[in-house]
């Protein structure tokens, strides 16, 4: 496949950051090379001035450059103009922005008053309400003048105050037109904002930013390549705002938020980002900028470009690979875990990575989350293990100690392994773009562990991809992830940015991630990537929105109660949303959904489905686990 096809990023094999146009927001700048920005939106009331003053406040003290605020309604569009007046006077000049959905006579105030508004081109001139439509050709079209005629104000209202704009797709909040023409797809995201961009242009107003959000990481990562792809067709290039929708709280906000966000970064692309935590957005800032600072790293292996890509960055196709041991083919991704700085290895020790040993019973207690191998480097074993787990050794101690025992097998240098005939299965260690083609094909019993210690690891893992599908070797590869970090949370950031690119690509059998946290935090984060890229689902899965101005009811105390019942229920997707704007929406990729309809009223849903509606928040939560039993999905929890 040509570069030339699928021309996303500037360079597939070396890390040059993107330049979009520039795009001038107040006293901030944004692309043309300008740098990255962090930026969140305020969960307060936009009628409660002093409240919204007060967070803001501590947003902008907490490095947000650009601070979000929600206009549902004229009312709060207008007081927009009394929050900047007051920050002014306080000493903070950073630029606001409007959130505008369904009010497009909020949006032509707003734009009046404050530096940028963003809109939602799924909803800004239509109505969803999950309905499949016929369209000719001239039906469209017709359409198509409807909208230009509805959207065609605001974009000459901001040409003449300088107002800059965000055209915001939302994967779930698409319109019913859109999703009949092209469906629930990135294909259908891009095309929802391009006919937006497209009235811009026509109307010579280019003060523009965009944005493909979405709760699925495979599917916001393939909207923004298929956007900027199409931007360049069309002879367009603005600027990037980056973001996963609802991606949850704690651990695995994070670590989602990093795998999309990242993945992008990481071939250069975004220009402002947004971690949308379901947390208090001040919270938001810290790990954006340790996103950011991640893109910045500058230890680079230059790489030869003189190779294209051999697969399809805008759809997801698992790397074709044979089946060695329970690695590869159509196993799902393996997860290594890592004992080999210990001088004695006990039963205790496997506890960090999902294996609890009984000493009263002699059992093994499987959870969740319990690793398939475990790498004991120069170490040896001298009890009985449980008999789904494997051990991997290093070559020298495994001639001594682990050639003749079940379910031990060696880790070689590549040293090691030219200078030694295997009959059997084993790993060899391939690091940067050390990769002897010629001895792969001979060993085809070889898993492959791909390491580097250089901070473009996406485009190097992305080159040896590239050279074993060119020869056509298909051995199973585990990437593995080593870092020195010990602040946890950077740690979390960065192992999510470097993996989670290559899974959403489709390409890694197994993941192994190494470095100075315990084993339970490195176990719950290999186990999170590949739960974030949906290459292997081990937990349930929440899509909870970060909350703001339109939210009826406190989401961080919910979303906890909801994940203390229900986060047993391993695969299940559940969605908690605030409001009813982008809640039906979002929760189409959910199996059941909690959502805001107005004060201590709650709508549930199965999938797309109301089923439940206006039940009182004191029992919604009951109500929900209800739904679930209904519907055959509950398990007791152990």
């Amino acid at each position: 496949m040509s570069n030339s096809s699928f021309s996303y990023c500037t360079n597939y094999f070396n890390k040059i950051r993107n330049v979009s146009s520039e795009v001038k927001i107040g006293t901030v700048k944004i692309g043309g090379g300008n740098p990255i920005l962090p930026q969140s939106m305020t969960t307060t009331d936009t009628m409660d001035t002093e409240g919204s003053v007060a967070q803001s406040k501590r947003m902008i003290d907490a490095g947000c450059e650009l601070v979000r605020l929600t206009a549902p309604s004229k009312k709060e569009a207008e007081n927009l103009g009394e929050i900047k007046r007051l920050l002014n006077e306080a000493g903070y000049h950073k630029p606001l922005v409007a959130d505008i959905h369904f009010t497009p006579n909020a949006a032509e105030i707003a734009a009046k008053l404050i530096e940028k508004v963003r809109v939602n081109p799924g909803n800004y001139a239509d109505k969803k309400k999950f309905e499949e439509i016929e369209f000719t050709e001239a039906s469209y079209q017709e359409e198509l003048q409807r909208i230009e005629e509805k959207f065609t104000p605001l974009v000459q209202i901001c040409k003449e105050h300088g107002t800059a704009m965000r055209i915001g797709t939302n994967h779930g909040s698409l319109s019913d037109r859109i999703l009949s023409r092209f469906g629930d797809t990135p294909e259908g995201m891009v095309e929802s904002a391009m006919e937006f961009l497209r009235i811009c242009n026509k109307n010579d107003y280019h003060q523009l930013v965009i944005s493909m959000k979405a709760s699925n990481t495979l599917v916001m990562v393939q909207a923004y390549r298929l956007l900027v792809k199409t931007m360049q067709e069309e002879g367009m290039n603005y600027p990037l705002h980056l973001g996963v929708t609802e991606a949850g709280d704690g651990e695995d906000g994070r670590i989602k938020s990093a795998v999309g966000i990242g993945a992008l970064l990481e071939d250069g692309l975004g220009d402002t980002i947004r971690v949308s935590l379901t947390e208090d957005p001040e919270f938001e800032i810290p790990v954006a900028q340790k996103l950011i600072a991640k893109a910045n790293l500058t230890n680079i292996l230059e790489i030869d470009t003189n190779e294209e890509l051999t697969y399809d960055p805008f759809q997801y196709n698992r790397r074709k690979t044979h089946e060695v041991l329970n690695i590869g083919e159509k196993h799902t991704p393996i997860v290594v875990a890592d004992l080999s700085s210990k001088t004695e290895i006990k039963p205790a020790n496997f506890f960090g990575f999902g294996y609890n040993y009984s000493v009263e019973l002699d059992k093994w207690n499987l959870q969740d989350l319990a690793a398939d191998y475990v790498f004991i480097g120069k170490n040896s074993i001298s009890f009985e293990l449980p008999g789904m787990l494997s051990v991997v050794q290093d070559y020298q101690t495994w001639l001594n100690d682990g050639q003749h025992k079940k379910q031990h097998y060696p880790l070689l240098t590549l040293a090691e392994a030219e200078e030694n005939t295997l009959t059997s299965e084993f790993f060899v260690l391939i690091e940067d773009l050390n990769l002897p083609l010629e001895f792969i094909q001979k060993n085809p019993k070889a898993i492959l562990v791909l390491t580097t210690n250089y901070d473009n690891k996406t485009q190097i893992y992305r080159k040896v991809r590239t050279r074993l599908d060119v020869v056509q070797i298909s051995n199973p590869v585990v990437l593995k992830y080593n870092y020195t970090i010990t602040d946890p949370e950077q740690f979390q950031l960065f192992a999510s940015s470097d993996s989670g690119n290559q899974f959403i690509d489709g390409f890694g059998d197994g993941i192994w991630i190494t470095g100075p946290q315990p084993n339970t935090f490195l176990n719950s984060l290999s186990f999170g990537v590949l739960q974030a890229t949906r290459t292997r689902i081990s937990k349930t899965e929440y899509i909870s929105c970060p909350s703001c101005g339109r939210t009826l009811f406190d989401l961080q105390e919910t979303t906890a109660k909801i994940r203390n019942k229900t986060s047993h229920l391993k695969g299940i997707k559940i969605g908690i949303m605030g409001c009813i704007v982008n809640g039906p929406g979002e929760m189409a990729d959910a199996d059941y959904g909690y959502v805001g309809t107005g004060p201590g009223k709650i709508h549930l849903y199965k999938e797309k489905e109301v089923v439940r509606k206006n039940v009182s928040e004191n029992e919604a939560v009951d109500a929900l686990i209800d739904l679930i039993k209904e519907h055959g999905d509950w398990v007791e929890p152990k």
